[in-house]
């Protein structure tokens, strides 16, 4: 066993930002592969709307954890953490280069920093209850049992307040006390990539997700899994359901779906910057910026 901390490098970045295309140019350079950190790709047939690897691309470097469950059997973060790490300590054995890629800041952290994220399932009925209360009257609830995560949770994240809430009644635990951070021993470097023209890449996507198919994954998501399958109120997912549901057009559905998108990556960044502070990609030259920053990371 080697007496040093095993190397891991990790590429983040908001969606629609080229992560995907980099990472694989990046793994090929460095004959690695690839561990995919994206709560969406986890799941089996959503490809288009998560804008998932291609099986071209899938080819070409190996990638992990991708479609390891089926879309009605979610995997929280605590079991993705499990997972992942598990999968990660496997090519550090083999004596390969761990390379974490992904948009999803509070499943990389888990993975990362090690956060314990209670083991606490979806509570139906109580969020049902919650949501019925409104979102000033669960504020003052969580300012009451968990005031600490009210310091650390804006006021308008709705679900971050009711998953707090869950937490508490569930356990008889304020989630701040439960929060430990135990981080692997592993030695870090954080690659950040974001793009000047993102809005621009956005719209792109989101085109051409429809262009290929989405609407048509969805309806098939909805003959194997049901209507309501809670996953389908991913971003594009919600507005293609809504277009075979005929409340929306096509043109709407993708208006709407950029302008969610922007929002999405928009907070992403905002997490990024404030949880991970990673060095920033020059935009000129990424993979050549990348190589250099990695080279000088393992030397």
């Amino acid at each position: 066993m080697s007496l040093y901390p095993p190397n891991v490098i990790i590429l983040i970045g908001p969606t629609a930002s080229g992560k995907t295309e980099l990472a694989i140019e990046i793994a090929e350079y460095f004959k690695t592969h690839i561990h995919n950190i994206d709560s969406r790709q986890i799941y089996k047939s959503m490809d288009i709307g998560t804008a998932k690897p291609s099986k071209k691309q899938q080819q070409q470097i190996k990638h992990f954890l991708i479609d390891i469950e089926e879309p009605n059997r979610p995997i929280n973060v605590k079991q993705f953490q499990e997972i992942a790490q598990k999968s990660i300590t496997r090519e550090i054995k083999h004596d390969n280069l761990p390379f974490l890629v992904g948009g999803s800041g509070l499943y990389m952290n888990s993975i990362t920093k090690g956060f314990f994220v209670p083991d606490v399932p979806p509570q139906k009925n109580l969020r049902r209850q919650l949501e019925e209360l409104g979102q000033k009257k669960c504020w003052d609830l969580l300012k009451n049992c968990d005031p600490l995560s009210t310091k650390k949770i804006n006021f308008a994240d709705h679900i971050r307040i009711i998953r707090a809430l869950e937490v508490f009644y569930v356990t008889g635990k304020p989630l701040s006390t439960l929060k430990v951070q135990k981080p692997p021993e592993w030695r870090i470097l954080e690659l950040g990539l974001d793009r000047d023209n993102l809005k621009e890449r956005i719209l792109k996507r989101t085109k051409q997700m429809f262009l290929s198919g989405i609407i048509e994954e969805t309806k098939y998501l909805i003959s194997e899994y049901g209507f309501d399958l809670p996953i389908l109120e991913t971003i594009g997912y919600r507005e293609a359901r809504d277009v075979l549901n005929n409340r929306s057009t096509i043109e709407k559905a993708i208006e709407l779906t950029t302008t969610k998108t922007i929002q999405f990556a928009k907070r992403q960044k905002t997490w990024f910057r404030n949880k991970n502070n990673p060095l920033w990609l020059n935009n000129k030259n990424l993979l050549k910026d990348a190589i250099i920053k990695i080279e000088s990371f393992l030397s």
